[in-house]
């Protein structure tokens, strides 16, 4: 895990104590002071990291969520995350498995995130201590699945998930609090790319987010496009 400067002034700063594992994304909770981390392996975990002090990543704890399912959970202390002879997925006994773990955003007390592997869209109670599936493409009735292929996610001040697709038809879906899932919109053209980092402008006005690949599509390639989009969003 590195952190890095937004302006580019500042050279990246490497932050061990937040795990040696296959990072994806983080969401910071300001209510308890941590950090959520997903994981992206078939059998990875999700963790909690919580600094010594808030706001300096150097130093704090990392651990990682345990329980059998959906409903209360709990959280146990990560014994080695620095080392790589065994991942800390393989430290805790009993810590919770993902299948394949993506995007991650903290709002009004839950931390959502997604797997790729199952298509679900999960939400962290962390007021409660419970965790809740908010989508799963196999739960859907009376007709196709609207998301598939789910992947970086944000929210809206209306309560309202965005879901990003990685592939499948290039969308992003609306969760609505109501539990309504529906595109929002279609990027085409750019059909073995996928769209990433989903994020509103501090006022809540605008959506940026990006095409990986762009229209090029093959990996590594520097296609990449950037899109802005002007409310009015659902309040």
């Amino acid at each position: 895990m590195y952190e890095t400067d937004p302006r580019g002034v500042k050279a990246a700063r490497p932050r061990p104590a937040m795990g040696r594992f296959k990072h994806e994304a983080a969401a910071c909770d300001p209510d308890r002071k941590a950090v959520y981390l997903t994981e992206d392996q078939p059998d990875g975990c999700f963790y909690r990291f919580t600094p010594k002090t808030w706001g300096d990543l150097a130093d704090g704890t990392l651990d990682v969520m345990v329980g059998t399912g959906t409903g209360p959970v709990g959280w146990q202390r990560v014994p080695n995350p620095q080392l790589w002879v065994t991942p800390t997925r393989a430290q805790v006994s009993g810590a919770m498995r993902f299948d394949g773990g993506e995007g991650c955003y903290y709002a009004g007390g839950v931390c959502y995130f997604t797997t790729k592997g199952d298509n679900r869209v999960w939400a962290y109670d962390a007021e409660e201590g419970r965790l809740d599936i908010a989508y799963d493409d196999d739960l859907v009735t009376g007709g196709e699945a609207p998301l598939h292929g789910v992947d970086n996610l944000t929210g809206a001040a209306s309560g309202d998930l965005y879901v990003a697709e990685d592939g499948d038809d290039m969308e992003i879906n609306v969760i609505t609090p109501d539990g309504v899932v529906a595109p929002f919109l279609q990027v085409l053209g750019h059909d073995e790319s996928e769209i990433t980092g989903p994020a509103f402008s501090p006022d809540g006005r605008r959506l940026y987010f990006s095409s990986q690949r762009g229209e090029s599509g093959f990996v590594g390639g520097t296609d990449g496009f950037t899109f802005e989009v002007a409310g009015p969003f659902r309040r």
